[in-house]
């Protein structure tokens, strides 16, 4: 039987080409015992109890798991930005003295203490003054916690689900139903890799329209069930590909963008790294939408705005910086021009030098969005976003004279002003009357599309026309340019009895002789 089973294996490890243990044959209880007895000899002791040779088995087992135990020093920063060297310097200091002090039994606590405070205080300093080209850096850090990251860390339970429905998924879109204080929710958000065949694998944050319709897929899904929406923005775009532009990329987001506007329950939108264009769009029409201390949000990815805006304004591409702080990227300034509704703040040095103090501050933020939500009705939530974006982009339009547009507005917040019939406000009477006759026009103009009438103002064939169309237009013209060229030749021609220069004959065409085309 033993060799059988050694044959068996032989024969499998040949065919696999794979080294493979010889199988065992059973040990009697003797045999245990001189095996035992020669384990004995070998650790120097005759006779080694049982609970002896457990216990140097532990220690020799726990020697090999050790190698892949939790680390007890945080590892180094893979990625270190320029103005965070002088910080990585003086940790690296710090740590030096800590171990040399453990070495030589030398009490430094004090200048320990002094030293991570001189580097808590740098690192304040560093952050408080970032320049938006800086906090785009740190947005884009690959240490920076990604989307799985956050939904793992302040959820008590979380299922991922997968699928459009169309027989696709996209990896670069999360989706999945967490809970938080027992509370549930539907999670969507952009996933970036940590590593290169990560970032493959998710195609870097950039989503395909299957990706979309996957989240379009939950967000109905979490309408339906009343699961309130939370989204995760971290994309530099929609992917741009020209698969994704076969597979309908722009109907994807579009379709996106008008269905979210519909959902009865709650949309709470984070950006926790960078919102770009309309794949942060698609999934951040959102009732309230928050960003995260050093993240970023752009009309059009750095990596082409800047530039455009450069070779434009600047012809320097050496401007980029300037092309960056024109666009108005960072969380103040979006927050300031009301795109954002509330900045999440991230520990000392960014969410990516400690992610794990970073993740309470996004739950709380979290949960106090939505408790302004929970006594609210479904159209209550609805006519919320509804309004919130239209808010947004307002400005005053009114004629400006001479250009000078600061002076005209001075102007027009000085007048006492007059009302129309619908109370509307405005500069004079002239104005009145002029905004009465826009809305008046609007009426007329929603009147005959209701009475399904072809034309508002019937248009008048134009005198010389006796037929319309193009080609009766066209030969028209030709016509009457045929005739002043003969008319410039027979005012010019020599008398010649009918014959030219050159002895020709010349057939002379009646004037009322008509050219078809």
């Amino acid at each position: 039987m033993q060799q059988s089973l050694h044959r068996r294996a032989s024969a499998s490890a040949a065919s696999s080409s794979l080294p493979v243990a010889p199988i065992a044959p059973r040990i009697s209880r003797n045999a245990g015992l001189r095996q035992r007895g020669r384990i004995c000899k070998a650790f120097g002791e005759k006779d080694m109890p049982g609970g002896a040779i457990v216990a140097q088995g532990r220690e020799w087992l726990n020697t090999i798991l050790s190698r892949f135990g939790p680390m007890r020093d945080r590892a180094e920063v893979v990625t270190t930005l320029d103005f965070e060297k002088p910080l990585l310097e003086l940790d690296k200091r710090i740590k030096e003295v800590r171990n040399v002090a453990e070495a030589n039994g030398v009490d430094v606590t004090s200048s320990i203490a002094e030293l991570e405070e001189r580097a808590r205080q740098l690192r304040r300093e560093t952050y408080s003054r970032l320049t938006p080209v800086q906090r785009l850096q740190v947005a884009r850090h690959p240490n920076r916690p990604t989307c799985l990251d956050i939904i793992l860390n302040i959820t008590d339970k979380f299922v991922e689900l997968h699928g459009d429905r169309a027989g696709l998924d996209d990896p670069a879109i999360v989706c999945g139903i967490g809970s938080m204080e027992g509370m549930s929710f539907m999670f969507i958000g952009h996933q970036k890799g940590r590593n290169t065949k990560e970032n493959i694998r998710r195609n870097f944050g950039m989503p395909q329209p299957n990706g979309y319709r996957k989240a379009l897929r939950f967000m109905r899904h979490a309408d339906k069930f009343g699961l309130p929406i939370v989204t995760f923005v971290d994309t530099p775009g929609a992917y741009a590909g020209k698969a994704a532009e076969e597979l309908g990329q722009g109907e994807a987001i579009a379709y996106n963008l008008r269905e979210m506007f519909g959902l009865r329950v709650p949309i709470i939108s984070v950006v926790i790294g960078e919102g770009g264009s309309g794949g942060a769009l698609a999934i951040g029409c959102a009732n309230r939408n928050l960003i995260m201390e050093n993240s970023v949000y752009y009309v059009a990815s750095p990596e082409s705005s800047p530039e455009v805006c450069v070779a434009i304004l600047w012809k320097n591409r050496d401007a980029v910086h300037l092309a960056t702080e024109a666009l108005r990227i960072t969380a103040p300034e979006l927050l300031n021009f009301g795109v954002m509704d509330a900045i999440v703040p991230e520990p000392l040095g960014g969410a990516h030098a400690d992610p794990v103090l970073a993740f309470p501050y996004i739950k709380e933020a979290l949960m106090n969005t939505y408790k302004e939500f929970a006594n609210m009705s479904e159209n209550q939530i609805k006519l919320d976003r509804y309004a919130k974006f239209r808010a947004l982009g307002q400005f005053r339009e009114y004629v400006v004279k001479g250009g000078d547009w600061r002076r005209t507005g001075e102007e027009r917040d000085a007048a006492q002003g007059v009302r129309t019939a619908a109370g509307t406000w405005a500069v004079s009477e002239a104005e009145a009357h002029y905004i009465e006759q826009l809305a008046d026009a609007d009426d007329t103009w929603e009147r005959l599309l209701e009475e399904h009438k072809e034309w508002t103002n019937r248009p008048i064939q134009p005198p010389g026309l006796s037929r319309s169309g193009i080609m009766d237009v066209a030969t028209s013209v030709v016509e009457l340019r045929r005739r002043k060229q003969q008319a410039q030749l027979q005012v010019g021609a020599p008398e010649t009895n009918g014959t030219n220069g050159t002895g020709s004959s010349t057939a002379q065409q009646p004037a009322d002789s008509k050219v078809h085309a």
